[in-house]
C-alpha cells in the first residue's frame, strides 16, 4: 500500500454503495486521498471513515448548494494541490413501464443520474484545474442500447453520455480528460433497491392500467432472474485505471458491456428483435 494521499485527492460520489465503496477502497489502497461522498451517514459510511486516507463527506448530488459547500470544504483541505479526479458514481434506477411512472420518479431519475454529475462537475472543476485532474463518469450499457421498462434509466444515462462528450471538448484547453466507465451486469444492491421501489410505486397504479403490462413485466422478471451478476471488483479496477492512467481512454467497458459495441453494429430492427427475445417479450400480447 502506498502512503495515504501520496498520489493526490479523488472525490467519489455514491460512495456508500457497491461500486462506490469498492472504488473508494481500491483508490485508498493505491495511495490516493479519497473524499467519499455519501447522501446520508450510515453503517457503510462509518466503515469507510475507518479506512486510512478516506474522508467521508455528506453530500446530496441533487442539491447544488450542498455540492458547492462540499467543494469549498474539499478546497480548504487540499489547498493548492486540488484534485486528481472526480468520480461521478452516484446513481439510481427507476424501472417499470414508462406510462406508469410518476412525475416524481422521473424527476428523481434525471436529477441523480444526469443533473447530479453536472452540479458536481461545475463545483469541483476549479479543483481539477489546480490538480491537473480528470472527470470520470459512471454510465451504463443502456445509454447506448436503450432497454424496455428502463426507459428513464436509459434516457438519463444517454444524456450523461452526451454531456460527457461535449464537456470533453470544452475542457481540451485545460487538458482535463472526461472519461466514461461503463459497467456491465454487476452484483450491487442498486438493482434490489430499484425492484423494491418499482413494486412500491406500482401499488399506487390503478389495477386496470397495471394489468396492461402484467404479462410483459412477468417475462422481464424471469429474464432478469437468469442474468448473471458479476462482482464489483472489475468495475472498481476500471475506475482506478481511469483515475491513474497518464492517457486514459474515453470509455472503459467492463464485463458484458463489451457486447454492446457488437450489438450496435446490427441493423436497428434486428437489434430490437434480439433485445425483445432476450427479455422474453416477443411472445407476449397486450391486454387492452
Amino acid at each position: 500500500m502506498a502512503d495515504s494521499g501520496s498520489r493526490g485527492g479523488v472525490l467519489v460520489t455514491g460512495a456508500a454503495g457497491g461500486i462506490g465503496a469498492a472504488s473508494v477502497r481500491a483508490l485508498a489502497d493505491r495511495g490516493y486521498r479519497v473524499f467519499a461522498a455519501v447522501r446520508s451517514e450510515g453503517v457503510a459510511s462509518r466503515a469507510l471513515a475507518e479506512l486510512p486516507g478516506v474522508r467521508v463527506l455528506t453530500m446530496d448530488v441533487t442539491d447544488p448548494v450542498g455540492v458547492t459547500a462540499a467543494a469549498d470544504l474539499v478546497a480548504a483541505e487540499t489547498g493548492q494541490a486540488g484534485l486528481r479526479a472526480v468520480v461521478n458514481n452516484a446513481g439510481v434506477i427507476v424501472q417499470g413501464p414508462l406510462e406508469l411512472q410518476s412525475a416524481d420518479e422521473l424527476r428523481r431519475q434525471f436529477e441523480v443520474n444526469t443533473l447530479g454529475p453536472i452540479y458536481v462537475t461545475q463545483a469541483f472543476l476549479p479543483l481539477l484545474r489546480a490538480g491537473q485532474g480528470r472527470i470520470v463518469n459512471v454510465t451504463a450499457p443502456s445509454a447506448r442500447v436503450p432497454v424496455p421498462f428502463m426507459a428513464s434509466l436509459s434516457g438519463s444515462k444517454a444524456a450523461l453520455d452526451a454531456v460527457s462528450a461535449a464537456l470533453r471538448l470544452e475542457l481540451v484547453a485545460w487538458r482535463i480528460p472526461v472519461v466514461l466507465v461503463e459497467p456491465g451486469s454487476t452484483e450491487t444492491e442498486i438493482f434490489d433497491k430499484a425492484g423494491a421501489a418499482s413494486k412500491q410505486s406500482l401499488v399506487l397504479v390503478a389495477p386496470t392500467r397495471l394489468a396492461l403490462y402484467r404479462e410483459q413485466l412477468a417475462a422481464v422478471d424471469r429474464a432478469a432472474a437468469k442474468l448473471r451478476q458479476r462482482p464489483v471488483g472489475p468495475v472498481a479496477r476500471a475506475i482506478v485505471s481511469a483515475v491513474s492512467a497518464r492517457r486514459p481512454r474515453r470509455r472503459y467497458l467492463v464485463g458484458d458491456a463489451r457486447v454492446i459495441s457488437v450489438v450496435l453494429r446490427l441493423p436497428a430492427g434486428l437489434r430490437e428483435r434480439m433485445l425483445a427475445g432476450m427479455l422474453g417479450l416477443r411472445g407476449t400480447r397486450p391486454k387492452g
